[in-house]
């Protein structure tokens, strides 16, 4: 496991993940997104670069429809103009939000404001976005239940700093029912690699089960910027169920 994944790697069930953060060399930003899960809809699903998108699709349509397709199959990351992340489809109206604002906190605002977390009681998982703009600022939102059913909003601004990066997950990490939402700030990690394919390597290792647990790993993708003004990106993405064996 590559040093600075050791908050990942004590996760035992984190959901979904984004990462958000600058290689080591200072020139180009970092988004990640994980997706671990557990039912059989969950794990029946891969991630695919579709244009300018990384979309979230199935593996196995018959086992999918055992879930939620609305809160399973979604573009993950949207290139256009900057960079927008999330575990839903709330990605596209991020996207379509990155002009409105040079700051990403107000983008978020904006994009998010008709959002609310996903209705899968009664986990009712939060949901989790980020951004970069043109400008190399960059921002991170989770939203989450209340205990009187109202949404909670939390948006942070991020340093993009060489060799640094954040990350939040739509769970806290523990494997028990129902599943605790994430708590507090995004939390600090370290981005060692140069290249897009070492980064996730990386991230798919640090989700490796601890003995004798169950592997929840379903999918990564890492996108390294060459240019945010002339989208060049370096993308890398591994699937499970394409690594039988491993």
């Amino acid at each position: 496991m590559a040093k600075g994944l050791e908050s990942l790697s004590a996760k035992e069930y984190p959901g979904r993940i984004i990462i958000i953060g600058r290689d080591i060399t200072g020139k180009k930003e970092v988004v990640i997104y994980a997706i671990t899960g557990r039912s059989a809809s969950s794990q029946a699903r891969k991630m695919e670069i579709k244009d300018d998108a990384i979309w979230v699709k199935p593996t196995d349509e018959e086992t999918l429809k055992k879930g939620n397709k609305d809160l399973l199959v979604y573009p993950a990351i949207l290139l256009a103009d900057g960079i927008a992340v999330s575990n839903g489809k709330q990605t596209t109206d991020i996207i379509t939000s990155l002009g409105q604002s040079q700051n990403p906190a107000e983008v978020l605002e904006l994009a998010l404001s008709e959002w609310d977390y996903e209705p899968d009681a009664p986990i009712f998982t939060p949901r989790i976005s980020g951004c970069i703009l043109p400008q190399k600022k960059a921002a991170l939102s989770i939203i989450k239940r209340a205990t009187d059913g109202s949404s909670i909003r939390n948006i942070f601004e991020i340093p993009l700093k060489a060799g640094r990066g954040k990350m939040i997950s739509t769970y806290e990490g523990v494997d028990k029912d129902p599943v605790p939402a994430f708590a507090g700030e995004p939390i600090d990690v370290k981005i060692k690699e140069k290249k897009a394919d070492d980064m996730a390597e990386a991230v798919y290792d640090a989700l490796a089960p601890a003995s004798g647990k169950n592997d929840y790993r379903v999918s990564v993708v890492c996108v390294f910027s060459g240019n945010i003004d002339l989208n060049e990106y370096e993308i890398y993405i591994i699937n499970k169920h394409e690594r039988t064996g491993k």
